[in-house]
């Protein structure tokens, strides 16, 4: 066990950097403790190719999600993260370009390199990373652990079988989250080393957070750029399954974060059969109530029809078709280099949820929880939730498109979704062979 050691308080970053970053402590196997007895671990999982699939392929892959999320304990607290960041172009190049060399193939190789680096300006520069939180409380490191493990393998299975992988991030590799997103257009200068922090007595804030924090009423100032909160406070009745990847489609850094709650099965069918006798009482009073007045015809309103429908539909969910109920809460933040900037970004992203007929709101006062919240420490510090079933929320899916960029590739095109660089390295598939069809010119 790895833990950074506490500075002293002449050296303390300012409080309000140490509360937007609520972590306790870090572990070298990059567990974090957010809380008291509180545990959170973060993996990587690959994209697939949803929106792309055919109509058939799909029903699969939302089925598939919909098993995963099933699978999710009661005990748990999940997090979603979906995150745009920037290309960083040192990695991109070293990853990309071919070795020139010195024989009389140079100068082709340096053409192939120019070539790349164009397609790669023209390109969106942002890639897509998603992310799986899990918090869980346990009283010991060592039983968080056990539990990580073991739900990481039921999960690994499940993602396998939609042809994405699930891979467990150290504490390098999740500290880097917060630090591109705090310190953004620093991201090549990144080298965090654990021991040597701990050696100089540093706490490992210091090297993510920004250099100062400003809250105000409906947004936050990081450094220089400025950043806002915001969070779906009204859901449509019906809502298509790309909703999550237009919001996400944005040229911009930012993250978007679905919490969930998954509610135990005796207390949601509790609930469930609570709410349909509410709503049984209610037409019983109306009907009472008519027939006091002699009419006895008189129909049952509109409106406490639709209430007993959606009840009943809820229970047989829940009792039938083997759903379980999750509270669900979704937030995002996004970030500019000026205030008009962010404020228009704020309008193009209502504009999306409003085409699905949900409702994006500003987070009041509260973006410091909000941002606590969207970030994937493993905490949720905003009380805005909506009661969902395990196919309600499926429609939230977080899958897009996969992206094709092996070390060393081929350059092959654009990604029609993503338009990103499609840069394939034969050697590296299980078979390398392939056949070009096309029109002669």
């Amino acid at each position: 066990m790895l833990k950074i050691k506490k500075e002293k308080e002449s050296n303390k970053v300012p409080r309000s950097v140490q509360q937007a970053i609520p972590i306790k402590k870090i572990y070298e196997d990059g567990t974090f403790q957010v809380g008291w007895n509180k545990y959170s671990k973060t993996f990587r999982f690959k994209d697939i190719n949803y929106m792309v699939a055919g109509r058939e392929e799909q029903e699969r892959m939302f089925l598939g999600y919909g098993s995963i999320l099933n699978l999710l304990d009661y005990a748990c607290f999940p997090k979603i993260t979906i995150i745009n960041r920037k290309l960083n172009k040192i990695d991109f190049e070293n990853k990309v370009k071919i070795p020139v060399g010195n024989d009389k193939l140079t100068k082709y190789r340096k053409e192939i390199n120019d070539m790349l680096l164009h397609n790669s300006t023209e390109a969106q520069g942002i890639i897509q990373d998603k992310f799986l939180t899990i918090t869980i409380d346990k009283k010991h490191l060592e039983d968080a652990n056990n539990y990580f493990n073991r739900t990481e393998t039921e999960l690994g299975n499940s993602f396998a079988k939609l042809d994405s992988k699930l891979t467990e991030l150290d504490i390098k590799e999740r500290l880097r989250i917060f630090y591109d997103f705090f310190r953004s257009g620093e991201e090549d200068l990144y080298s965090f080393d654990m021991k040597a922090t701990m050696q100089k007595g540093h706490s490992f804030k210091d090297y993510i957070c920004p250099d100062t924090f400003e809250f105000k009423t409906d947004y936050f100032k990081m450094g220089n750029r400025y950043g806002r909160v915001l969070f779906i406070k009204e859901f449509a009745n019906f809502i298509r399954d790309d909703i999550i990847s237009e919001l996400t489609e944005l040229n911009k850094n930012m993250m978007l974060s679905i919490d969930m709650k998954p509610v135990p099965m005796e207390e949601a069918i509790k609930m469930a059969e609570n709410k349909r006798m509410g709503v049984e009482t209610n037409i019983a009073r109306w009907q009472k109530s008519q027939n006091e007045n002699n009419n006895f015809s008189a129909e049952i309103p509109y409106e406490l029809q639709k209430q007993r429908e959606e009840s009943k539909e809820f229970l047989d969910d829940l009792v039938t078709r083997d759903q379980k109920m999750f509270l669900a809460t979704i937030t995002l933040v996004h970030t500019a280099d000026t205030k008009e900037e962010l404020d228009n970004d704020t309008e193009t992203l209502k504009g999306i949820a409003g085409k699905h007929l949900c409702q994006l709101g500003e987070l009041k006062y509260q973006q410091l929880d909000g941002l606590n919240t969207v970030m994937p420490y493993g905490v949720k510090k905003i009380e805005v939730t909506r009661t969902l079933t395990t196919e309600s929320l499926s429609v939230f899916m977080p899958m897009k498109v996969q992206e094709v960029q092996d070390t060393h590739g081929i350059y092959y095109g654009k990604n029609v979704i993503s338009k990103n660089m499609i840069l394939i390295n034969r050697h590296e598939l299980l078979n390398g062979n392939s056949f070009i069809l096309g029109v002669s010119r």
